[in-house]
């Protein structure tokens, strides 16, 4: 993959399966990269997240602006493997990090468990202090960072048990781009990506849960509750992309995402009289040109 260039707007779904566990076959936890006129933005940092940054020809050393959803661990295990790879790469100015409350407590713990190495590379290689690279704002309802180019907004979506789960909107360099976050059917969030670009949304296969539900049965139903209350079935994510008018529709955290027995051709029927504008079945390292999402 080539350097990613000044001019260049699209989004990179670096891991598009839903849930922590990965098995052999199994696509990587969610994570993403949305480049806006060359700015560099990450969203949600699951297992797999640094090498599919490098692929999508990101240097390490741009890292700068980071939005972590929620705090389930597929969405934030690997940040700070992420920070300090990036630190080992060459980082050396500031990354800012938005996220709900509790990803400090993590941050603060992380550096502990590398006290040792952080210390030695900076002794031994003179690299700048790591805690000091990062700061953090907390997430929250409304405006969270407007630059000269660049307009982040967040609201509060439903993903039950947590109450800090937010959907992200974009707006800068002539596109506009919708991440749901992890969310159950929430009508109102076609008012939040009204207009947008693309919606990139979370999504379930009925057909498919069943079999998901036996294969990594914990043993009680609290499992299928969970998934079932606290996210939302594709026909659904259809339907907020039609009520909110956007120009493109892109399935993510895709659960299942690893079953052979189900392929693209499943989750596009599942759209079937939902959805009929431009579609993107979500698979690791697809690149979606902003200019040509609608």
């Amino acid at each position: 993959m080539n350097k990613i260039l000044d001019t260049d707007s699209f989004v990179a779904l670096l891991g598009t399966k839903g849930g922590p566990a990965i098995r052999t076959g199994s696509t990587n936890p969610t994570s993403s990269l949305l480049v806006l006129n060359g700015r560099k933005i990450v969203i949600d940092c699951g297992l797999g997240v640094t090498r599919g940054l490098v692929d999508q020809g990101m240097a390490l050393k741009d890292l700068g602006l980071i939005f972590i959803t929620h705090i389930h661990s597929d969405h934030y295990l690997e940040l700070g493997p992420l920070i300090h790879t990036a630190w080992t790469a060459g980082l050396a100015t500031p990354v800012t990090v938005h996220a709900p409350v509790g990803i400090e407590e993590y941050w603060k713990h992380f550096l502990l468990s590398m006290k040792a190495d952080i210390d030695l590379r900076m002794e031994d290689e003179g690299r700048p202090d790591l805690s000091a690279l990062v700061r953090f704002q907390t997430l929250s309802d409304g405006e969270v960072l407007r630059l000269d180019d660049l307009t982040v907004t967040a609201t509060r979506n439903e993903h039950p048990p947590l109450v800090d789960s937010f959907a992200l909107r974009f707006a800068g360099s002539g596109s506009d781009v919708v991440f749901s976050g992890d969310t159950t059917y929430l009508p109102r969030l076609a008012d939040f990506a009204e207009g947008a670009d693309l919606l990139i949304h979370e999504a379930m296969l009925p057909d498919a849960l069943e079999a998901l539900f036996k294969r990594v049965s914990n043993g009680d139903d609290r499992l299928k509750t969970h998934l079932l209350r606290s996210h939302t079935m594709a026909s659904d994510a259809g339907k907020i992309a039609t009520q909110a008018r956007v120009g493109a529709l892109a399935l993510h955290h895709l659960i299942p995402s690893d079953d052979p027995d189900f392929t693209e051709n499943d989750w596009i029927a599942a759209l079937s009289g939902h959805w009929d504008g431009p579609l993107h079945i979500g698979r690791d390292g697809m690149r979606i040109p902003l200019t040509h999402a609608r």
